[in-house]
């Protein structure tokens, strides 16, 4: 019997996409996978639901992949992900293309329901669990490069920012066992993985819930012991939550890359306050210090939001003035979205899109000096790069300082053969504000 051929289009974050990357080892045993959608019997699309360009983006992409049931081979669409967990009983009737959603808790129930769609129950399945005891885990399918793979260590999150919806889509905050992510960490290090990149709504409140106690130091211990991982590095650390032992774990572990996400948001108590953030401008300023103090070479990134209700320009001068002072590593900035049934949807004093606009690219050529700065302090330095590509010309990679996708590449040539996913030790040679250029050393990395 020829095998059912499935094709997915995963949008959003890295956490939507390891849901992706779950959701096809559910289907690998009876399906065929195939990158192909136009080939595809069965498509699935993971949507975005987290601002109204995310939402607009997963709208799109649904109602281009209905046009495949047409045109191509689709004979099944299957919609999942936060837009269906907010949206899905609205969406049954906007568009009716879709035969399955599946709500963002529901992952474990995919390949039951296909089966009986296919069997000839043929109802659309609003199958949305709101239960927050449920966390996607199990087989995946890795669709990143194979050298790096995102690990989910928890799932929802309880901060409740005025600005935020992914608490009512996410649910509550609950970490996997740490035996589960151990597992996890082995059989993706057995397929070749060399960089674990942990992620969460809030990674350093890692095992608060199930045991008591922050344990993210004892995780990063653990998975530092598996066999052919070099580097873990770890995002999403809210600056509040970051506690003594989780630095010195980072310090003083030789896996950890010296490189931490920081979602600051803001620096104004003033707006941080509204964003009900759990946090001050002294706070974040004493842990920025410290961190850098106990790790000397550490790289910060954060991101950003500009245009928040009732932001002033006083406000705003104060991010403009803070990374001016404390010169960042790598910064993100996002202009602010007004997201229905949040408190901040609600507030007084919203901002005019012009206004978001320009400060969103003040901040961004504010940052671009201070990043082609700090690159002009590397020329000269030596790096492990890992490879990730080559396009018959040069090689692309990413020292440690760089996180996949967000934080720039190292371009470099060689006059010998090197293999994707190997480490080689490159000097700098050339800085731009974001990426660097590099000759490779005689000798490589193992």
């Amino acid at each position: 019997m020829t095998k059912y051929k499935v094709g997915m289009v995963s949008l959003g974050c890295d956490k939507n996409r390891v849901d992706s990357e779950i959701i096809l080892g559910r289907m690998n045993n009876e399906y065929e996978i195939t990158n192909n959608a136009k080939e595809a019997d069965i498509i699935i699309v993971n949507t975005c639901g987290f601002i109204e360009s995310a939402k607009q983006e997963s709208i799109d992409t649904i109602l281009e992949m209905a046009q495949y049931k047409n045109n191509y081979n689709c004979k099944l669409l299957i919609a999942t992900g936060c837009l269906i967990q907010r949206y899905g009983k609205e969406l049954v009737d906007l568009i009716p293309e879709i035969d399955i959603m599946l709500g963002v808790n529901d992952y474990n129930k995919i390949d039951k329901v296909i089966t009986e769609f296919i069997e000839g129950n043929k109802v659309a399945a609003q199958l949305l669990n709101y239960s927050d005891d449920n966390i996607n885990e199990g087989e995946r399918i890795i669709t990143t490069q194979k050298e790096s793979a995102y690990i989910r260590i928890a799932e929802g999150c309880n901060n409740f920012c005025t600005y935020c919806i992914i608490p009512k889509i996410r649910g509550k905050f609950r970490s996997r066992k740490i035996e589960n992510i151990l597992s996890e960490a082995k059989d993706l290090a057995g397929k070749g993985v060399k960089e674990l990149i942990l992620i969460a709504q809030d990674t350093t409140m890692y095992g608060s819930d199930i045991y008591g106690k922050k344990t993210l130091h004892m995780l990063l211990k653990e998975l530092s012991k598996i066999e052919g991982i070099k580097w873990i590095r770890v995002l999403y650390c809210y600056p509040e939550a970051i506690y003594d032992e989780l630095i010195e774990e980072i310090a003083t572990n030789e896996k950890v890359v010296k490189y931490l996400d920081i979602p600051i948001q803001h620096i104004s108590d003033h707006v941080l306050k509204l964003m009900g953030r759990k946090t001050s401008k002294k706070d974040i300023t004493d842990k920025i210090e410290k961190l850098r103090k106990s790790i000397p070479d550490i790289i910060i990134r954060t991101t950003f939001i500009v245009g928040f209700p009732q932001e002033t320009e006083e406000d705003f001068q104060e991010i403009i003035e803070f990374l001016q002072k404390y010169k960042l590593d790598k910064v993100g900035v996002f202009k602010y979205s007004r997201e229905e049934n949040t408190p901040a949807s609600k507030m007084d004093g919203q901002i005019d899109e012009e206004i978001k606009n320009k400060r969103e690219e003040r901040l961004m050529l504010s940052q671009e000096e201070i990043s082609n700065n700090i690159n002009k302090f590397k020329v000269g330095k030596k790096y492990d790069i890992l490879i990730e590509e080559y396009n018959g010309e040069h090689y692309k990679g990413r020292n440690f300082e760089m996180a996949p996708d967000i934080d720039g590449n190292v371009f470099f040539e060689s006059q010998k053969k090197l293999n994707i996913g190997e480490f080689v030790k490159v000097k700098i040679i050339k800085n731009m504000e974001y990426d660097l250029i590099g000759v490779v050393e005689d000798e490589s990395c193992k």
